[in-house]
């Protein structure tokens, strides 16, 4: 059985029309439709192109580029249409629809080009775009963690290792410390967007164009900053698309990173955090539940993410030079990719915004007495003796504590200097909370003076972060 009669982009050698089955299998129209927008854009620029190259007359070029302009406009009211198309894919569709408006004319429209060229150059336009709306769904994000970073300069937590206790940490601290994680996403992102700012077009099938085309002048017309310097790595080139899903794979990462300590907070067992009913659901069965299934569902559709880069990396690893079609299979791990990005963000700025964090528990919890270990052993530090040893010591006042059931804050004096002599009774100023934070001021560091300044500068960053890409 063979596909149905269609005017097909490269039928003239074959006799026979492909079977019907493949045809079904080897179309992309079902997901490249996508890139409509930009395949009529990249139309309109060949033909004022090779209209000046002497290929066409102004007067046809004009004719193709208001055709063009009607088949775009339907195109965005008349879905229908679209869903009802048999086209190969969106070359086909965009080429078939300006010959049925135009005839002959419509059909030179392909003159000096390849399907190879066109695809590389739309792919790149879409994935500057989309990369865009990821980026713009990062700044909002980060305007969330500055926000929330500001509301609770003065809100202790109990900083961790390895899941255990720490040192204690200002809330706004780890607030800031994810923000400098999807802060370099963005630049990760502008980055990629950079990339894929090489327009192909020119580049024919493999071995560039033959006519003189002012290449320079196509890529300024579709907003590129440059052109591409080899015609036969231009057509076969998806490093833009494997530098876009390695962002977006980072960013999931980063974004189930912060998934999973807001699950954690969530719990009874933390109770930081309360989280926002908008972005919680309940139990079909216990009806005290409520459920960090936002947070949970980022954190699991990660795995997707990282998917598809391993799915174009594997792809592209064994293809000889120039278009393969291999290449076909490019497009929809990219587009799943973005798709779910974008919403992940979306959702975890929300929710973000709108968590409130239980300042009394975070402060109940930060006062650990375990917590400023490390400051007693900086005192005895202070006092002359060596780090090793004074680490020793206070691991032994420690145990200590442990075996009276007392904290390391309620032993005598008397009973801590048998350890070590140099103990003295000023050592209760050390022991307290505010002490260990106002300690930690270098830059970068967690006493709120540092952290103050650590916000005003990723505000900085976050605003020509904004102005800038």
């Amino acid at each position: 059985m063979s596909a149905p009669e269609e005017q097909k982009m490269w039928g003239g050698r074959f006799e026979r029309a492909p079977d019907a089955s493949f045809y079904e299998f080897e179309r992309s129209w079902q997901f490249d439709r996508r890139m409509l927008p930009q395949e009529l854009a990249l139309d309109r620029a060949w033909a004022r192109a090779i209209a000046k190259a002497g290929v066409l007359t102004d007067q046809e070029s004009d004719k193709l580029v208001a055709a063009l302009d009607e088949i775009e406009k339907r195109a965005k009211s008349d879905s229908a249409w679209l869903d009802a198309s048999k086209a190969e894919d969106v070359h086909h569709f965009a080429e078939t629809a300006l010959i049925e408006k135009l005839g002959p004319l419509g059909a030179k429209l392909h003159t000096g080009r390849s399907r190879n060229e066109m695809v590389a150059t739309e792919f790149r336009m879409y994935v500057k775009q989309a990369l865009l709306e990821i980026l713009n769904a990062v700044r909002s994000l980060l305007r969330a963690v500055s926000s929330q970073a500001k509301a609770h300069l003065g809100t202790p937590l109990p900083g961790m290792t390895h899941m255990q206790r720490a040192q204690p940490l200002l809330l706004s601290h780890w607030l800031l410390a994810h923000g400098e994680a999807f802060y370099r996403d963005a630049q990760r992102l502008v980055a990629a967007i950079a990339f894929a700012d090489s327009c192909p077009l020119g580049s024919g099938a493999l071995a560039g164009c033959a006519f003189p085309l002012d290449r320079k002048g196509i890529a300024q017309d579709l907003g590129f900053a440059r052109v591409s310097t080899n015609s036969l790595d231009a057509v076969s080139d998806r490093d833009f698309v494997l530098d876009a899903l390695f962002a977006l794979a980072t960013l999931a990462m980063h974004l189930s990173r912060l998934s999973e300590d807001m699950i954690l907070f969530a719990s009874t067992e933390f109770g930081f955090i309360e989280l926002p009913d908008e972005y919680s659901t309940g139990s079909s069965l216990m009806p005290q539940k409520k459920n960090p299934d936002a947070w949970e569902l980022i954190r699991g559709k990660t795995g997707r993410i990282y998917g598809a880069l391993f799915a174009l990396l594997t792809t592209c690893k064994g293809l000889p030079s120039s278009y393969q079609r291999d290449l076909q299979e490019d497009k929809e791990p990219f587009f799943e990719a973005h798709d779910q990005v974008l919403a992940m963000m979306r959702i975890a700025g929300a929710a973000l915004s709108a968590t409130k964090f239980r300042e009394a528990r975070l402060r109940e919890a930060a006062q650990d007495p375990t917590l400023v270990a490390t400051e007693v052993a900086d005192y005895l530090v202070a006092q002359g003796l060596p780090f090793r040893d004074a680490h020793e010591i206070v691991g032994k006042a420690l145990r200590a504590a442990e075996k009276e059931g007392k904290s390391i804050r309620e032993m005598p004096i008397a009973k801590l200097k048998e350890l070590s002599p140099a103990f003295g009774p000023e050592l209760s100023t050390v022991l307290t909370l505010e002490s260990a934070l106002a300690r930690r001021s270098v830059i970068g560091g967690t006493a709120p003076g540092a952290v103050r300044a650590a916000m005003e500068d990723f505000d900085s960053r976050l605003a020509a972060l904004e102005k800038n890409s």
